[in-house]
């Protein structure tokens, strides 16, 4: 051990330091505000002794512009990010990707006390409008612009937010919701899954989205659903993870075991005839073509499985279901010219359009909203109520058509 700790000519080298016998260069090795592993080379120890104390200097006079508001706004969201231990891994890459692409380059390289208010709306606006994004993926650079503002001003280095408000504004003025997506109609819900039921190509898709539109599970839940996780003799479904597919600490995409969303996502969700059914009738096509054999962080015996006997990446699943309602979309056309009769269409639509439309079927049955809230897995009782006054107003709709054709009004 002592000998490791000392370069070819006896001399103690510090922490971080260390000589590669390969070519005798000497190295400091130290980790980034971004948690980043990063490498100092040198020839020689001296050399490498001057690299390491003049990027102390640099950390401390990077400290001393901070304090005085004279750093980019790239500095101190780099400083904020990097305090950030409790975000899950998946979760702070995303961040980090999402200001990267958006913000670095543009906003992020103006003095933090030279930005104001009308500086980030105009800002998202150019995002909205120049660059094509969604509302929901400004709202996540609004994610992490806002407590990196927050975090300048409890510090003292600037006096007010200038980002308070604007994402209000921006949803506003754009007369667009929170990012809501639009929930099927029950009559487009059972075209769907008729089509997939009836089809030689896509039938082997029938039982992932019946327990999707029966469950209401986010992707990355019913992906890490395991068979273990199922209790038929108390007809409930343990949802307790989530499996995701990211890039983490710039390492290559794969699959990670990680908790639910949020601490609510943790819950117990009763188990419907057709979905039980979904679920024994899968079993009963693994039995012959094999079973799932991925392990994903020590974690195995997962329900669904591609034909390589491997975890479903979201993305391919949104494909698949893209993939069907073109299909169904061209071949309904044809049918209902035929018949003389109007389609029955089906919109663009991912896997979380039918989270959407399990929690609309559900409210326009339910009155309870806590119970609605419990069983999918809201942390804010304002997700809930969103959707139920979106179902509430299809409801009021129908109620009123019923009325017309019921009342003696002309």
């Amino acid at each position: 051990m002592s000998n490791s700790r000392k370069d070819c000519k006896g001399r103690v080298l510090k922490k971080g330091e260390c000589q590669r016998k390969s070519d005798g260069r000497y190295i400091y090795q130290y980790m980034d505000p971004n948690g980043k592993r990063k490498v100092i080379y040198a020839h020689d120890l001296p050399e490498l002794r001057e690299k390491e104390e003049r990027l102390i200097k640099d950390q401390l006079d990077g400290l001393q512009c901070y304090c005085q508001g004279k750093t980019t706004l790239n500095y101190v969201f780099d400083r904020y990010i990097s305090t950030k231990y409790d975000l899950k891994p998946h979760t702070k890459a995303h961040y980090i990707y999402m200001y990267d692409h958006c913000v670095r380059n543009t906003l992020g390289r103006r003095f933090i006390t030279d930005i104001k208010y009308s500086d980030v709306k105009f800002f998202y606006y150019s995002l909205l409008n120049d660059y094509g994004l969604k509302i929901n993926s400004i709202d996540t650079v609004h994610t992490v612009l806002h407590p990196t503002f927050e975090m300048a001003v409890r510090d003292g280095v600037i006096r007010n937010n200038p980002s308070d408000r604007v994402m209000a504004e921006i949803k506003k003025s754009s007369g667009k919701n929170k990012g809501i997506r639009h929930a099927l109609t029950l009559e487009q819900q059972r075209a769907f899954l008729g089509f997939v039921a009836n089809s030689p190509v896509y039938q082997h898709w029938l039982p992932m989205f019946t327990v999707l539109f029966g469950t209401g599970c986010r992707i990355g839940e019913l992906i890490g659903l395991r068979w273990q996780d199922l209790d038929y003799a108390n007809r409930s479904i343990s949802i307790n993870h989530t499996v995701v597919y990211a890039s983490i600490n710039n390492e290559k995409r794969s699959f990670h075991v990680s908790t639910p969303k949020t601490e609510a996502g943790v819950r117990s969700i009763p188990m419907m005839d057709a979905v039980k059914k979904a679920f024994q009738d899968e079993y009963a096509i693994q039995e012959k073509i094999g079973f799932n054999t991925q392990i994903v962080d020590g974690m195995g015996g997962f329900i669904f499985r591609n034909k390589d006997g491997q975890l479903f990446c979201p993305s391919v699943v949104n494909r698949a279901i893209r993939r069907i309602y073109e299909t169904y979309n061209a071949e309904e056309i044809l049918k209902a010219k035929r018949a003389g009769r109007r389609p029955i269409l089906l919109p663009h639509f991912s896997c979380h359009h039918i989270r959407h439309t399990f929690c609309t079927r559900f409210c326009e049955n339910e009155t309870n909203l806590k119970v609605i809230q419990s069983i999918m897995g809201h942390a804010n009782i304002e997700t809930t109520m969103d959707v139920y006054a979106e179902a509430t107003e299809c409801k009021k709709q129908e109620a009123i058509r019923a009325l017309e054709n019921n009342s003696d009004i002309f």
